[in-house]
């Protein structure tokens, strides 16, 4: 089978692969569509810190079903992944929480993922997709991981949102948050993403420098701040000045992953008896939400859509999109 392969940093490869032959209860899926997120970049970057070289990257996935293995999946039926692989036995999946199982693998990132013809995963890992397109379907992964930290918060309706950041991620909390009744702002330094996220998805969208948007935002909410604020940004200084959003009482979510420190002023972060909560990967009943809600028209996956491309050109194409990430929210390899 054909497979992308990251040989090292900086270096794609179109090769030929043994195709997978599944184990007991594995479910082997043709893959179509392979949406490309920021953990792709940074393997290709070489900024990843849990990764071994060579990898087949690619965790947001959709294909159809090649063998259902006696499943009761369909020959053909469109499905997704949920690519966070957990050990079933730690002390977070006996609480029902494997998105942070203490063993997790995730696909195209502990094992090799989906940018490839061929895929072969556990059944339970599978996740119908049959009322969406391929496109849709290779989108919900991410959605699923805005969804997951919404649920994480739990705004309600009225509840005063922002978001701090508009990529892929920033984008699917504040449109889960909008479905939640919540009123969203969703800030960036980045003009293009913005825009975007205000004409194609209609959020409010501000920009601006650090002290015109802190008027701005206090300007908004009657000077009390947001009940929640959703950090999606994955700068470490852009974490650390989130706090100075939250209201007294309120809630801060951190989506991002960093190297560094997070660090606030306690008297600050005590006189509000502030929440904070981090939010790792998704749960399938958040993959099940946002099924559901593309299902249902609720959420338009396909205009999140920037960038489609087949696999043969993902050598010169992903470096291109990562100078050029300013205007791409969500590109999309083919096989």
């Amino acid at each position: 089978m054909r497979a992308v392969v990251c040989e090292e940093p900086h270096k794609l490869s179109l090769g030929i692969r043994p195709a997978p032959v599944p184990e007991d209860g594995e479910v082997l899926i043709r893959i179509r569509r392979v949406g490309l997120c920021g953990t792709d970049y940074h393997i290709f970057m070489g900024k990843h810190p849990y990764l071994e070289y060579p990898r087949v990257m690619g965790h947001e996935l959709a294909g159809v079903v090649e063998d259902p293995a006696g499943t009761g999946l369909q020959t053909g039926q469109t499905v997704t992944v949920n690519p966070y692989l957990a050990c079933g036995s730690c002390i977070a999946c006996r609480k029902g929480k494997p998105n942070c199982c203490t063993s997790i693998r995730v696909l195209g990132v502990h094992a090799d993922g989906g940018m490839c013809e061929l895929l072969s995963v556990p059944a339970a890992a599978v996740i119908d997709a049959s009322a969406l397109t391929l496109e849709q379907a290779a989108m919900v992964e991410f959605l699923a991981i805005g969804a997951h930290a919404v649920s994480r918060a739990r705004p309600g309706p009225g509840d005063q949102v922002l978001v701090v950041g508009a990529g892929p991620i920033g984008i699917a909390a504040a449109l889960f948050a909008r479905l939640d009744g919540a009123k969203v702002t969703i800030l960036d330094v980045r003009q293009p993403r913005l825009e975007y996220a205000r004409t194609r998805l209609g959020l409010d969208a501000l920009i601006g420098s650090q002290k015109a948007v802190r008027a701005e935002l206090a300007a908004r909410t009657g000077g009390e701040m947001f009940d929640c604020v959703f950090d999606a940004t994955g700068n470490v200084g852009a974490m650390r000045r989130g706090l100075d959003y939250v209201a007294h009482g309120g809630t801060y979510v951190l989506l991002s992953v960093v190297k560094e420190e997070i660090a606030f002023a306690d008297p600050e972060f005590h006189k509000r008896e502030t929440t904070l909560l981090a939010s790792r990967n998704a749960l399938s009943a958040d993959f099940e939400r946002v099924v559901s809600a593309i299902k249902g028209g609720m959420i338009h996956a396909e205009a999140l859509l920037t960038h489609t491309f087949p696999a043969v050109e993902a050598a010169r194409r992903i470096p291109e999109l990562i100078a050029g990430a300013d205007g791409v929210l969500k590109a999309m390899i083919e096989f």
